[in-house]
């Protein structure tokens, strides 16, 4: 496959995707366009180009992919489905290669894949591979394992501004995580290396991590506070959360421990033992890292 140049960067005002433009930007590898649903409030820098089109006509997305070698998508999980369309749009318009919204837990894991949650966008990345098959539309699944900067912050793997921390079995899974901001860098290694991740996921785990090793920062840290981490069953939170999904509730106390789940329990392959790191250009996190997230928790 010869190389990608001209880059298509979908849903680039989010959390997530604002970092992954400004990693495309600065790498001076692609000439970048961001793609803005019609009528949208979003706002980019001066220089970015911006091209505005209808989200919901084939003919106005094919329109303003032509001459595009790939696209990026960041969109939201409300949007995920949309990107069937856009995929089709990618296609009609000749673009080589589509990375499609799903970066985070190991989707090729049979377990996960079957997780209500993910439905949608399992829905997307089988629709992609398929038509992989039938056209010259190529792609990259990108698993980066869980956030490590949202995740603690976040207080979502564990809270650890209190003493009493919740400990999922043990504590002892060891799950794989990356920084948001190096999914930026992870996306222009993956385009910048268009044969080696042609038609395949990759892999990248920037750290890897267990709660109670979490616990041990945290504690050194702060040893004089009074820890009194607290052992909950995971699996018994997961099945509760199952139950309230299938009665219709899909509020984030419902999702959560499903995501947790897939984010750290071996059964789920969240621990990439085998990864890209290296082709792909990413370095290792050292435990300082750890101790920058967690110590503004600690005061």
């Amino acid at each position: 496959m010869s190389s990608i140049e001209n880059v298509t960067l979908v849903g680039g005002s989010g959390r997530l995707g604002s970092l992954v433009l400004e990693k495309l930007l600065a790498s001076n590898k692609f000439n970048v366009q961001v793609l803005k649903r019609a009528g949208s409030s979003s706002t980019y820098a001066e220089g970015v180009k911006v091209v505005e089109t209808d989200f919901t006509h084939l003919e106005s997305l094919a329109a303003a992919l032509k001459g595009q070698d790939a696209v990026v998508s960041v969109v939201s999980d409300p949007s995920v489905l949309s990107q069937k369309l856009m995929i089709d749009a990618a296609i009609a318009a000749g673009v080589k290669r589509f990375l499609p919204s799903n970066y985070g837990s190991n989707m090729a894991n049979p377990n996960c894949r079957k997780l209500p949650i993910f439905a949608m966008k399992v829905a997307v990345e089988d629709y992609l591979m398929e038509k992989s098959k039938t056209t010259d539309l190529t792609y990259t699944l990108v698993y980066t394992g869980g956030f490590t900067d949202l995740c603690i912050r976040g207080k979502i793997i564990m809270d650890l501004s209190s003493s009493q921390p919740g400990i999922f079995n043990g504590g002892d899974y060891q799950f794989s995580t990356t920084s948001m901001p190096t999914v930026g860098d992870v996306i222009v290694g993956v385009l910048a290396h268009p044969n080696e991740t042609r038609n395949r996921p990759v892999y990248v785990s920037e750290m890897s991590l267990s709660q109670n090793h979490l616990l041990s920062v945290a504690k050194k840290i702060a040893p004089n506070k009074p820890w009194a981490p607290v052992n909950l069953d995971l699996d018994v939170m997961v099945n509760s959360a199952m139950e309230r999904l299938a009665q219709g509730q899909h509020d984030m106390p419902t999702v959560l421990p499903i995501l947790l789940k897939s984010a750290i329990d071996p059964e789920f392959g969240a621990n990439f033992t085998e990864n890209d790191n290296e082709l792909l250009g990413i370095k290792a996190k050292t435990e300082d890292y750890l101790v920058e997230l967690i110590t503004p928790l600690l005061t």
